[in-house]
């Protein structure tokens, strides 16, 4: 038997590891190996102490550790609207105040300090990885490159004219050329990100599927949000705004669908058939009175579904912890049954069905060897979450993203013991109040 030890980078022993892959597997007193910004080992405590030496040792004992959320749809830099206009439907909320707004003070600068107020509370509650869709998605770039968070930037595409472009052929050209960019940033990925079937014509539509079809990119998209949307859609084109997308051959393996809360029996067992990927918001929905998405129908035809926040001025947080407890408990009254979506289902929804829908899952959403380091640390030992009978369902039922001590993405830690790593918080603040000040006035 050899004495030497392996040399790696970091060696955490936690009271419970929660690798999310098998579904409901929780090991108790085992430690996380990382080297190179990978996982090496998953192993048990007593083991790998013998077997490595590690430069940085962790010992987390009233923690578990857990794959980093993914938050499947947000609009980080709407983080600067957050309480902006609130009580009102969504038509009423975009239109007459998110819109104008937006017009009025979104530039790159915003974009660069809203996405970094989002990227701070991200962290702070668990994220390691989002996707994106906002405007001057290069500044998403800049600082999610800065931060070390991963990404998928979405390359927004509208008909109408914005800040961001002019026309639909100067939004794709801008959007293939932030795409060219992400080529050298390992942590960054991208989606082609149509806004929604009312602000985006069948012309664009058709080029965005060949480009996502040529380029291997996920496309990202707003769809049959409200009722009021789906009518529309039916006496302006004749058809619901899902058929008119299936004509376009956008549905797919590739395509990760936003909301979803009006949902005939057909368009779910479509969704299924075709591999359709669903980011579920369950709480900027209930929030807008948009719907609520039938999740448990949808998981058994077969879709993969997916757990985004939205953007914080209609949420209003970016918080994964409430938002997995929330689609868990409110797919459970929407299907009458209680044990629809059980906790561990959720959490995966959260984690490696997230890493699915992007195209990422050999890489992150789950703690497997050879996948990235992207990985959490809960303190389960507050009052609120004692006693532990169950790990999973401590972490998705009582669990808050006050209690993460600890953030890792590629084995670099982004938060340590409750301080943000790669993040200037008290500047970021002063930015995010000098901007309140100014759209206030505005």
């Amino acid at each position: 038997m050899h004495d030497t030890k392996q040399d790696v980078e970091l060696v955490v022993f936690p009271r419970w590891i929660v690798p999310v892959q098998p579904s409901g597997l929780v090991l108790e007193e085992h430690a996380l190996v990382v080297d190179n910004g990978r996982i090496v080992d998953i192993l048990p405590a007593d083991f790998a102490r013998q077997t490595y030496a590690a430069q940085e040792t962790r010992t987390l004992p009233t923690h578990a550790v857990m794959p980093g959320f993914v938050n499947i749809h947000t609009h980080s830099a709407m983080a600067l609207m957050r309480g902006l206009a609130d009580d009102l439907p969504l038509m009423d909320w975009l239109q007459n105040h998110i819109w104008p707004s937006e017009a009025q003070h979104v530039g790159r600068a915003y974009c660069v300090d809203g996405v970094r107020l989002a990227c701070a509370e991200m962290i702070r509650g668990g994220t390691t990885c989002f996707n994106d869709m906002y405007f001057f998605p290069d500044a998403t770039v800049e600082v999610a490159s800065q931060v070390g968070m991963r990404a998928a930037i979405g390359l927004l595409l509208m008909d109408f004219p914005t800040a961001w472009a002019a026309n639909p052929d100067e939004y794709i050209r801008k959007g293939l050329e932030v795409f060219e960019t992400l080529r050298n940033q390992p942590l960054l990925t991208a989606t082609f990100a149509p806004h929604a079937p009312y602000t985006v014509s069948d012309g664009p539509l058709k080029r965005i599927r060949e480009l996502g079809t040529e380029l291997g990119v996920p496309i990202h998209m707003h769809v049959h949000e409200t009722a009021d949307e789906v009518e529309q859609a039916v006496s302006q084109h004749g058809q619901r705004p899902m058929a008119r997308l299936m004509d376009l051959d956008l549905l797919g393996a590739d395509f990760i669908a936003v909301h979803m809360t009006q949902l005939s029996e057909h368009e779910i067992a479509e969704c299924g058939r075709l591999g359709v990927s669903i980011a579920h918001c369950a709480e900027s929905n209930l929030k807008l009175a948009s719907g609520m998405c039938p999740i448990a129908k949808l998981v058994a035809a077969g879709a993969n579904v997916a757990i985004g926040t939205d953007g914080a001025a209609s949420n209003n947080d970016l918080d994964m912890f409430g938002e997995m407890r929330t689609a868990a408990i409110l797919a459970k009254a929407v299907a009458n049954d209680a044990t629809a979506v059980p906790a561990a289902l959720a959490l995966r929804m959260a984690t490696l069905n997230g890493a699915k829908a992007l195209g990422i899952d050999a890489d992150t959403g789950s703690l497997e060897r050879g996948k990235s380091a992207d990985f959490i640390a809960v303190d389960l030992s507050a009052a609120a979450t004692t006693p532990v009978y169950d790990v999973i369902s401590q972490l998705v039922y009582a669990a808050g993203r006050d209690q993460v001590t600890d953030v890792w993405v590629a084995g670099r830690a982004l938060l340590h013991e409750r301080r943000l790593m790669t993040l200037d918080e008290p500047a970021l603040l002063a930015k995010a109040e000098a901007w309140r000040q100014r759209m206030r006035g505005g």
